[in-house]
This record gives C-alpha cells, sequence and structure tokens, in this order.
C-alpha cells in the first residue's frame, strides 16, 4: 500500500509533463483558433477552450519523443512549442482574414464601405462583419473544433514536439496560405465586383448620352439596394465555399 501514492505521483508527473508538453502548443494555436480565438471572447472562456483542446488532444495520444522534464527541456520547448502552435493558428486565420477581405470588396464595389464600419474590435465594413460572423456560426456547427484537434494531431507528424520547424518549409507554408487567401477572397466577391464594374459603366454611358441628369443622384440608391439584395442572394454560397476551403485546409494543411 505504500507504493501506491508513488505510483500515482509517479503517473501524475508523467501525464502532467505530456499535457505540458501539449498545451504549450496547443495554446499558442488556440489564441489565433476562428471563434474561440476572437478579441470579443473574454480572456477566461478563450483559456477554459484551450484547456478543452490540449485535453482531446492528450487523449487521442499523438506520438511524442520521451523527453526528460528538466528545465533546459522546458525552455526549448517553450520556444519551440509556442512557434509551431502560433504558425498552426496564424495559417488557419488567414482564411478568417481572406473572408474580411471578401466583405471589404464587396462593400467598396456596392458603396457600402462606411456603414456602421467602427462598431467591431477590428473596423471592417458592415458587410465583413456579417461574414465574418456568419463565416464563424457555420464553421463552429460543422466541427471546426473537432477538425481542429485532427488539425493539430497531423502537425505532431509534420513537426514533431521539440523540434524547430523549417525556416524555408515554414516561408513557402505561408505565402502559399496567403496567396489562397487572396484567390478565394477575391473568387468570393467575384460577383459583385463584375455586377459593379457593368453597372458604372452603364451610369457612364448614360451620363455621356444625358448630361443634363444627375446620375448620381439616381445611382448612388440603386447600388446600394443592389448590393444589398445580392448579398442576400448570394451569402449561402459565398459561406459555403469559404467553409469548404477551410475545411479542405484543415484536412491537408501540409
Amino acid at each position: 500500500m505504500s507504493d501506491l501514492p508513488a505510483e500515482a505521483l509517479g503517473l501524475l508527473r508523467a501525464e502532467g509533463w505530456l499535457a505540458l508538453l501539449i498545451f504549450l502548443r496547443v495554446g499558442a494555436f488556440a489564441s489565433f483558433m476562428p471563434g474561440f480565438g476572437e478579441q470579443s471572447v473574454p480572456l477566461r472562456v478563450r483559456l477554459i477552450a484551450a484547456l478543452c483542446l490540449s485535453a482531446a488532444v492528450t487523449a487521442a495520444a499523438p506520438a511524442l519523443p520521451a523527453l526528460p522534464a528538466t528545465p533546459e527541456t522546458f525552455a526549448r520547448l517553450l520556444a519551440t512549442e509556442t512557434v509551431t502552435g502560433l504558425a498552426l493558428g496564424v495559417g488557419l486565420r488567414l482564411f478568417v482574414l481572406g473572408l474580411q477581405t471578401t466583405g471589404s470588396m464587396i462593400a467598396q464595389a456596392t458603396s457600402l464601405s462606411q456603414i456602421l464600419g467602427p462598431m467591431v474590435i477590428e473596423p471592417m465594413p458592415a458587410i465583413g462583419n456579417i461574414l465574418v460572423i456568419g463565416g464563424l456560426a457555420l464553421a463552429i456547427v460543422l466541427g471546426l473544433h473537432v477538425h481542429a484537434v485532427l488539425y493539430l494531431l497531423i502537425s505532431y507528424e509534420a513537426i514533431p514536439a521539440g523540434t524547430w520547424p523549417g525556416g524555408a518549409d515554414l516561408a513557402e507554408w505561408g505565402l502559399r496560405l496567403t496567396a489562397a487567401s487572396f484567390r478565394l477572397a477575391y473568387s468570393l466577391a467575384a460577383p459583385f465586383i463584375i455586377i459593379s464594374l457593368i453597372y458604372n459603366l452603364t451610369l457612364g454611358v448614360i451620363n455621356r448620352a444625358m448630361p443634363q441628369l444627375m446620375v448620381a443622384f439616381v445611382g448612388a440608391p440603386v447600388i446600394t439596394f443592389g448590393g444589398i439584395a445580392l448579398l442576400f442572394l448570394l451569402s449561402v454560397p459565398i459561406l459555403t465555399a469559404w467553409a469548404e476551403a477551410v475545411f479542405s485546409f484543415l484536412t491537408t494543411p501540409f
């Protein structure tokens, strides 16, 4: 019976060291994770979300090397795992920035860029705010937290614990994700840009044909109403395409 407390203490140390090792990466990732890592979410809620994700990743038992629990090892892990977790979080956050870029492009094309812009923590047009809130809600409903755990488990295969991510590989990966984010933003905003271009060309032709007509007073309300109506019709396909891109990335991130 006297060996039982010693065995329990040894098990607690081993499992606690493993949980701490995982939390270093997961905590840094959760600070940028869409939905749970938003600035509007209280810090305590974000911490609880990071702990829950760490527990889920720990339960999945990723392949981790047997590292000694020493101050030198902890200092090295604190640096490597934090950098890796931040890189993983920023890679996923780029898709949210792409959705914000989509909203900004749509707002500029439809003359809605200044409506309710400063009402959020990260200033953006109202359309961008609507798309981001809708996209985050859709992603969480579709199981973003589950895919985030799988994303973290895959990361341990690509970047083992205690190792620095390759600088060249990380730069290439980030550049590819940035390009994909802007490409997705342009693709989602393309219908609004095309309609706006055709509309403005039409107004230019009318203005040349009838100089006495105040085209601006007629055109501004029409483009505003048309932008809102087009957003009502295309918001579901836009958010669906964005969610498919996010989950496709989470399935094959590297």
